[in-house]
């Protein structure tokens, strides 16, 4: 019996100690999800308490003297507070958080028909589209069939894609954009699909397929970089322009569209098992995780070209206004967001690959250099985001979408290590 325990011995110690460095790690895990969430509670707290009782604005970002900027229901962001609510919700399984919630989901109704530009899926998606996994309203389910009702307006069969923004002149004024559409587009199909799925209409998920294919068609480069933006001849559906409007150059990578296309198409393949959308997914995720100037913390800079040679802007860039180059954390975190759903498609080293970079980016984006644990605003979780540099708007602050896609990716690696 002795000779047998000492055989046995070893082996047991080294599952023992196995074990106890797994549970070590899951609790490391836990708490840096936890932490992230705890410091995100007193800050909502007070955006709470500021916006009580309005909701007519939807806060934003931070204007240049720290005072909180807003944007209407009309605006694309809309939909990210009270996004941002449920997620605080679905973590904590807190009343107050899912009261708030609901009230500011409800504050959206109107805005199922706005036509306008192709973002009621951003606005109307993350608000009522969170609601209803915990409240099968059919009242919601109602709003996001006509919200997907308003956007096929957007949609012309001669271009085969929808909409984004209406005519409007390029940035430094050098083209007429008559069809714009952006990569951020992508975003929305998620809303056609879902109104596919429920009313068993398949004209929804037939755009959302079509405008899919369309941007893998023109909006893809060689190198699996992305143009920000293509203008189209709304009478023959041609290929005009290829350009940017938030980016350095025409030719260079803006980092959030690269993430907006990993995202969208990470979700388009969950829609429609469609291999060509996996391996898009996979080729822009690539790009983004393999580039070179993408910074040891994961943490990408506002565009991946800045600067360099071979990359002209249509605007006035000085590199001296903005040195050191700023970051883009909204960027990491959708991308993160998108890199751990994206691994569940994969399989192998692959799939290691791209949880272990979105942990990577959680981990950067929940350190003190990324997260408001300094309380150096009172309002937002993220600090170092950029929406729209060459036109020197919301440079180095925060923005609401980076807080609603970190908690988005937090849930989501919660829920991984969970199984």
């Amino acid at each position: 019996m002795n000779k047998l325990f000492l055989t046995f011995k070893p082996r047991f110690y080294t599952i023992l100690t196995l074990f106890l460095l797994l549970a070590i790690n899951s609790k490391a895990q836990d708490y840096f999800i936890k932490r992230s969430f705890a410091t995100a509670a007193p800050l909502y707290d007070n955006l709470l308490k500021t916006t009580e009782g309005n909701f007519k604005d939807y806060p934003h970002a931070l204007h240049p003297d720290g005072t909180l900027k807003y944007l209407q229901i009309d605006e694309w962001t809309g939909g990210f507070w009270p996004g941002i609510l449920w997620y605080m919700y679905e973590f904590t399984k807190e009343e107050k958080w899912r009261k708030h919630a609901e009230a500011w989901t409800n504050s959206l109704e109107s805005n199922q028909y706005n036509t306008a530009h192709h973002d009621i899926g951003f606005m109307m998606y993350c608000s009522y589209g969170n609601a209803i996994r915990f409240n099968p309203n059919p009242k919601y389910q109602d709003i996001l069939i006509q919200s997907a009702k308003s956007l096929l307006k957007r949609y012309s069969p001669t271009v085969g894609s929808i909409q984004s923004w209406n005519k409007r002149k390029s940035k430094g004024n050098i083209n007429t954009w008559e069809y714009p559409v952006i990569m951020d587009n992508m975003m929305n199909l998620e809303l056609l699909f879902y109104a596919s799925k429920v009313t068993g209409d398949t004209i929804y998920k037939h755009v959302a397929i079509k405008h899919a294919e369309q941007t893998m068609k023109n909006h893809i480069r060689t190198d699996n970089s992305t143009y920000h933006v293509v203008n189209y001849d709304p009478q023959t559906g041609k290929v005009l322009h290829q350009q940017t409007l938030q980016g350095f150059s025409d030719n260079s990578t803006w980092a959030r569209g690269q993430a907006w296309g990993i995202y969208g198409f990470t979700s388009t393949y969950r829609e429609t098992k469609d291999q060509r959308f996996l391996n898009t997914a996979i080729a822009l995720a690539d790009f983004f995780i393999q580039h070179p100037n993408l910074p040891k913390d994961k943490i990408p800079y506002w565009d991946f070209n800045v600067g360099q040679a071979g990359y002209k802007p249509d605007w006035d860039f000085n590199p001296q206004q903005y040195q050191p180059i700023p970051r883009d954390a909204s960027a990491a975190a959708i991308t993160s967001s998108a890199l751990l759903e994206l691994s569940t498609f994969v399989k192998g080293e692959k799939a290691k690959r791209y949880k272990n970079i979105a942990l990577k980016m959680l981990k950067s984006l929940s350190s003190e250099a990324y997260l408001n644990t300094d309380n150096t605003n009172p309002y937002f979780l993220l600090k170092h985001s950029t929406g729209n540099l060459p036109s020197n708007n919301e440079v180095d602050v925060p923005l609401i979408y980076a807080d609603y896609y970190f908690l988005e990716a937090l849930l989501r690696y919660q829920r991984l290590t969970a199984q």
